[in-house]
């Protein structure tokens, strides 16, 4: 049997599976996000480790874990977790959607010329190594205390068996990884004050990173070790969760944030467009993401407003009529693919007397394909193209969703059986590898695909014509 641990933005969620990649229980735990000043994101990271430990002990009152062989793990990306020497925390993690590090941003690229042919992507605030710069600077007290930096993950893993480890995939995020060579880069650590001393070791996701403890294995009464895989960043978990890993094969995720993943047989980056390249979470294997920063979120921001829960706002949305006469900019956290621009904001034009929340809503779901869109846009001028893209995330669950992005992408969207939770599966996945020394061509198989949502003849023209109107908005409104 294998767990897979998903550490989230929202929720902790836990799986467990049996080697035919069989459900066989699953656990999950709500986490909040604190946000001490407008466009800061921060989590306290012993909420992460008391959330998987209340979902572990729920699926051993469920299922018993004798046989328990490897657990994987998967997070969200880009968090700065500041240990000092005798791995105490030292502050709050600093998430992915926090803005605070713009300025640092462009004085760690003066510092690292090269910095872009290195890493394969822009500095953006939400980068683990700007944050950092902004220690240094604003709080010189824990910068100095700095013994170790890790990402989400790799606080719980660390909890799990004591090791500071981190693996390619979720590295790629933190701007001090080689993404080409697999590697930390003195270069780009020198230029954030730091050195490999800091970093957690690196391996492959699918390889073993160390054993859970032994403590741990008693409270849950495992009797046998049990061996803890290198993981993955959440989106190489779900890519590995939907068989996402032959050059060409894509998904797109309406997550918190939004992503639009194409696996590459090389290291591929395009940073004119914010095109984030990264290391995948398998060998010898690379991917690029379009990134969005608010895409179910921006359903659930409108849901807070309105009263109203995001599946009951989104069954409210009809096609009928074809797109909605209100545009939406879907820039509550600022933006990354294509715009890198954390001071960004998000915006409703074109609201009338007879607007009514439907409208709102239906503005609010193309608003978010019209940035899919973009990411496409940008993915196509570094040669990348896609044939279908499988859905994955919350949003996914909704059939005017997709039906949407379909028509605005021009591309088939495919439907698959458990795509919700495709991170947990896929870091389950890279557990069998890690205990087995399977290898992932072996285990990360494709699912079967329920069905696909066509792109609709009548939409596709006009949605073409509403993301030119949508394009010409952000510059427009830039200046204010």
């Amino acid at each position: 049997m294998y767990l897979g641990i998903d550490i989230g933005t929202s929720s902790v969620k836990t799986v467990l599976f049996g080697r035919d990649q069989r459900l066989l229980a699953q656990a999950s735990e709500p986490l909040t996000v604190q946000r001490p000043r407008p466009g800061w994101s921060e989590q306290d990271p012993e909420a992460w480790w008391a959330a998987v430990l209340a979902t572990i002990d729920a699926i051993a009152r469920q299922h018993s874990l004798a046989a328990l062989r490897g657990i994987g793990l998967s997070g969200q990306m880009h968090g700065a977790v500041c240990l000092d020497h005798d791995d105490r925390l030292l502050r709050p993690a600093i998430l992915w959607n926090d803005g605070r590090a713009m300025a640092e941003c462009a004085e760690l690229e003066a510092a690292c010329p090269r910095s872009r042919e290195i890493a394969g992507n822009i500095a953006m605030p939400g980068f683990t190594a700007p944050k950092i710069l902004w220690l240094r600077k604003h709080e010189p007290e824990i910068f100095a205390d700095i013994d170790t930096v890790l990402l989400p993950k790799d606080y719980v893993r660390f909890r799990l068996t004591g090791h500071h480890v981190s693996d390619m995939s979720d590295a790629s995020g933190t701007l001090w990884l080689d993404v080409g060579a697999r590697d930390w880069s003195d270069d780009l650590l020198e230029a954030t004050g730091l050195t490999r001393a800091h970093m957690p070791r690196l391996v492959e996701g699918s390889a073993p990173s160390g054993d859970l403890l032994p403590e741990l294995a008693s409270r849950w009464s495992i009797p046998g070790p049990v061996v803890v895989a290198g993981g993955a960043g959440d989106n190489a978990a779900a890519a590995c969760g939907v068989g996402v890993t032959t050059p060409g094969d894509a998904f797109i995720s309406l997550g918190t944030s939004g992503v639009l993943f194409v696996s590459n047989a090389r290291f591929s980056p395009n940073t004119d467009g914010a095109v984030h390249a990264f290391a995948h979470a398998i060998p010898d294997t690379w991917h690029q993401m379009g990134v969005i920063l608010s895409a179910s979120d921006s359903l659930e921001w409108l849901s807070r407003v309105a009263g109203r829960k995001p599946a009951e706002l989104a069954s409210a949305v009809s096609l009928e009529a074809g797109p909605s006469r209100v545009t939406f900019l879907p820039h509550l956290s600022g933006e990354r693919t294509p715009h890198n621009d954390a001071a960004a904001r998000g915006a409703f034009i074109g609201l009338a007397q007879s607007t009514g929340l439907a409208d709102l809503t239906q503005a609010v779901m193309e608003g978010v394909a019209y940035a899919f869109a973009d990411c496409q846009r940008v993915l196509a001028d570094a040669g990348t193209d896609f044939a279908s893209a499988l859905a994955v995330g919350g949003g996914a669950r909704s059939e005017a969703w997709l039906r949407i992005i379909a028509s605005v992408l021009d591309r088939p969207i495919e439907i698959a059986a458990d795509a919700d939770v495709g991170a947990a599966l896929g870091a389950a996945r890279l557990a069998i590898c890690a205990a087995e020394g399977a290898t992932p061509a072996e285990i990360c198989a494709a699912p079967e695909i329920l069905r696909a949502i066509e792109p609709e003849a009548s939409l596709v023209t006009r949605y073409r014509e509403g993301h030119a109107h949508y394009r010409a908005l952000y510059p427009a409104l830039k200046e204010t």
